[in-house]
């Protein structure tokens, strides 16, 4: 008994283990502005503090590719286009969108070259719209943007051309005319290159990403996507007052990006809100839903329900969610 006593004693005062070295994937990180919180909590050591040690971030093209990788994952939470996670679930995959993201869909710039005859949307009618792939938010945008400015889809050619570097040698090549490039890559070329407008000129506010996690996670491990996503919120908080700082740090996860670009896009964003807390904004992700109308993905009425599950946000955030 005595033997039994001392062992107990000794577990019970034993220090506790460390939390175990964690990565998560977020879709185009190292590429757009979505990163920022990431990068922020990564620094000042937020994700640890709400009790989950994320050590690094993996990045993903998007789409599909991303989520897989999310489900191949030792932690299935990541960071996805709204597209991309509904796809994913109706092809049966066992996940829920747990919390909202980036909220603002203004870094999106339509560009075309200095000496295009395209001055504004309605010029685009027999021109060639470059996307990056069908039914991304490149491809939805673009759709909405039509239907918004009365220009019939099929008297516009919108090619898949890929990633964004893509898009925009083709554009410079004249083989399109017209496609999106995001920031930071917009402000690095605007020199060379001339804006029409954002989608954000055309449309009411959409979510661009959200949280998702697996099903199996959600129910065995809750605690870690609730520190996630507490983590990522102070990198939210953080970045929105000190913008400077916070696009200083982006700068050393971010390689090869121009620390004055940074700071210029960051305090630009920040002033929009771009990312969110966390909360899922319903009326933003039903116009997300519109789009993917648009673009056949899903049916005319497609119920997101039973898709979310806001009990991994914090009560304040589930009750914003609406």
């Amino acid at each position: 008994m005595r033997k039994i006593a001392l062992l107990l004693v000794a577990l019970w005062t034993a220090p506790s283990l460390p939390a175990a070295a964690e990565q998560i994937n977020v879709t185009h990180w190292g590429e757009i502005m979505l990163g920022v919180p990431y990068a922020v909590a990564l620094e000042k050591g937020y994700f640890k503090e709400a009790g989950v040690d994320i050590t690094g971030i993996i990045s993903a093209k998007g789409g599909g590719t991303t989520v897989r990788n999310i489900m191949a994952s030792e932690l299935p939470y990541g960071e996805v286009a709204p597209s991309a996670a509904i796809a994913a679930i109706k092809s049966g995959l066992p996940i829920k969108i747990v919390n909202g993201s980036v909220r603002t869909i203004s870094d999106f710039v339509l560009v075309v070259r200095p000496d295009s005859d395209i001055k504004s949307l309605k010029d685009v009618v027999g021109k060639k719209w470059g996307l990056t792939s069908a039914k991304s938010n490149t491809d939805i945008l673009s759709a909405m943007m039509l239907e918004r400015a009365g220009i019939p889809r099929d008297s516009v050619q919108r090619p898949a051309i890929g990633n964004q570097a893509a898009v925009l040698q083709a554009i410079e090549n004249d083989s399109v005319q017209i496609g999106f490039i995001l920031e930071p890559m917009w402000t690095k070329v605007s020199s060379r290159m001339r804006s029409i407008g954002r989608a954000s000129d055309v449309l009411p506010p959409m979510l661009q990403t959200v949280g998702i996690a697996s099903t199996d996670v959600i129910k065995a491990q809750p605690a870690k996507i609730r520190a996630i996503i507490a983590g990522r919120r102070k990198g939210v908080e953080f970045a929105l007052k000190n913008p400077t700082e916070a696009a200083d740090i982006l700068v050393k996860y971010y390689e090869g990006l121009d620390p004055k670009i940074a700071r210029e896009v960051v305090a630009a964003l920040a002033k929009e809100n771009y990312w969110s807390p966390g909360d899922i904004e319903m009326t933003a992700l039903q116009q997300t839903v519109h789009g993917l109308e648009l673009v056949g993905e899903v049916e005319k009425g497609f119920d997101l329900a039973p898709i979310i599950d806001t009990s991994m946000l914090p009560t304040d955030l589930q009750a914003k969610s609406n």
